[in-house]
């Protein structure tokens, strides 16, 4: 248990995937002594650990902070729930469980936005690093790391014929989306252990708990980072009710993701000035960027009622077909209960002049009005679209300097004309897939939005009516070099010493894909980074802890 004047070499604020593998790597080196700070508890609610519970732990405010974004005009004026992780594993602990990188000329565009060592040849042997795929080791993918990626163990026939209705299509059947190319329609692989869902806090910090130079605390609501001369010294942060500071000898690393990085150095007073002002902060350094270039996937999700088919709807609406899968996953890990709440996934072009799959289908054999509601109880299944790469950006702001007080999360969604055009072209592009004959013999009948709507506008409005996050927020702690970004390429806070942001929140421009592994691979790439500095000043520590303050 800390006591108030100990001193760390390095505090990591928050555990989620970035934070936990920087905990688990900073902390290999005895000689480190490392503090992880996490705003919330422990990850032992039984529904994070079955795959399908998912749908009980969005939502839900011992597992989700429940965040709700501003009311969003390009969205008819809705304001949206916003999950994010509330337990040690942060957002891999409620996820959708989808091990995916992105494509290759996503992180060669950040290499070349002036961010050396970012391309994809750079981040793929980080990727394997930190991987333990069932196809072993590979030129492609990693066996002797933490991170499992394994096959999913269940599967249903209204997806096998969504997959052949794709191929009808001309979209190949691929069966690794995570090649560097992910065009094509297949089923995802997934972050699981044999049925179970395998968080960041399982694959990271159970295994290094015992470590004695390795400090977990929950329930730690991080208020600032207090500078003294441009360093990052100390962390302000409320703790069993008490204010508490927490003090770092070399680095303090910010990794409470792109909803909560920006907040916290808002609050220090690293930020925009006429925010920061506007809130009674004192600007101990401006930073305009930090809460800006806010990007997110907006998925349609489009619904279609069956004839002749078997959906989760009826099982999980049945008493029967609830005892069955209990009893199937109690016996042996599988059925429906051991399913990830997207199973298939394609990888499309919204249009022939896209220079690669600009848009994701998250195919599922259910059907609600949004999560956290009950499926219906007709069968059905969802095929969401999203745009892999929008362009509204929108910001994520505090409300005011209590770190109590939710954040103004504004993502400013289909503010852009080019976003609207991909969600038109995307709804006629799934319609196209769903009228090929494989889907035939279940009738499909379009549910939402409507085949009525068939015009360019009436489709704007549809997207408009049924649009909702995929819950990707990234890029509000920019990395880059003009005036703008927050970070550098190592992820140094510009103008503050022994300070960097390591998650979701540095991405210049979001990956084609998921976000949770990209994420993961910042953390390992930022550790990478630290301790190759820790090596470099190894024979002048001594001379660095008098000139640094310890309390």
């Amino acid at each position: 248990m800390p006591s108030a004047n100990q001193v760390y070499d390095y505090i990591i604020v928050g555990a989620g995937p970035a934070g936990s593998v920087l905990a688990n790597r900073l902390s290999a080196d005895s000689k480190n002594n490392v503090l992880l700070l996490e705003a919330g508890g422990e990850d032992n609610y039984p529904w994070i650990h079955i795959p399908v519970g998912y749908l009980y732990c969005i939502g839900n405010p011992r597992t989700d902070w429940c965040f709700k974004t501003e009311a969003q005009a390009g969205l008819q004026g809705r304001s949206l729930s916003y999950p994010r992780g509330k337990v040690l594993g942060g957002s891999s602990s409620i996820n959708g469980m989808i091990y995916m990188r992105g494509q290759a000329s996503d992180y060669d565009r950040w290499a070349e936005q002036g961010n050396p060592g970012w391309a994809w040849k750079d981040v793929l042997p980080l990727f394997k690093r930190s991987e333990k795929h069932h196809g072993g080791d590979s030129d492609l993918h990693g066996a002797g790391g933490e991170w499992r990626v394994e096959q999913q163990r269940y599967s249903w026939s209204i997806l096998d014929a969504f997959r052949e209705a794709a191929a009808q299509s001309g979209i190949p059947t691929v069966a690794d989306f995570n090649t560097g190319d992910n065009q094509g329609c297949g089923y995802f692989q997934v972050n699981q252990r044999a049925g179970v869902r395998w968080n960041a806090s399982k694959a990271f910090l159970r295994p290094v708990l015992k470590h004695p130079n390795l400090t977990v605390l929950t329930h730690v609501r991080v208020d600032k980072v207090v500078l003294e001369n441009l360093r990052a010294t100390q962390v302000r942060a409320r703790w069993k009710g008490a204010e508490t500071m927490f003090t770092a000898r070399r680095e303090i690393i910010l990794c409470a993701g792109a909803v909560s990085s920006p907040g916290i150095l808002q609050r220090s007073g690293i930020g925009p000035r006429p925010l920061l002002e506007s809130m009674g902060i004192t600007v101990v350094h401006e930073l305009p960027g930090v809460g800006g270039n806010l990007q997110d996937h907006l998925q349609l999700r489009l619904i279609f009622k069956l004839t002749n088919a078997r959906t989760l709807n009826q099982v999980a609406n049945s008493l029967w077909g609830k005892v069955g899968m209990g009893l199937r996953y109690a016996y042996d890990r599988s059925g429906p209960l051991a399913m990830a709440p997207s199973q298939l996934g394609a990888f499309v072009k919204s249009d022939p002049g896209q220079p690669s799959a600009n848009l994701q289908y998250h195919v599922q054999p259910l059907s609600l009005e949004r999560f956290g509601e009950p499926l219906h109880t007709f069968p059905a299944f969802t095929a969401s679209v999203c745009n892999l790469r929008p362009k509204s950006r929108g910001r994520i702001d505090i409300r005011s300097a209590n770190p109590d007080d939710a954040p103004l999360i504004d993502p400013n969604y289909l503010s852009h004309p080019d976003d609207l055009k991909v969600a038109a072209d995307a709804i006629r592009l799934t319609r196209k897939i769903i009228a090929n004959p494989a889907l035939q013999a279940f009738c499909p009948e379009e549910y939402l939005p409507g085949i009525e709507l068939q015009t360019e506008q009436q489709l704007h409005e549809a997207a408009a009516r049924i649009g909702t996050t995929i819950f990707h927020p990234v890029g509000t702690c920019r990395m880059g070099q003009d005036t703008e970004a927050v970070v550098d390429a190592e992820l140094r806070v510009h103008g503050v010493a022994g300070l960097r942001v390591a998650d979701a929140s540095i991405m210049p421009t979001i990956v084609s894909g998921n976000t949770c592994s990209p994420t993961l691979m910042i953390g390992e790439k930022a550790a990478q980074m630290i301790l190759a500095v820790r090596i470099h000043t190894k024979e002048t520590d001594h001379i660095r802890e008098t000139v640094i303050p310890v309390a």
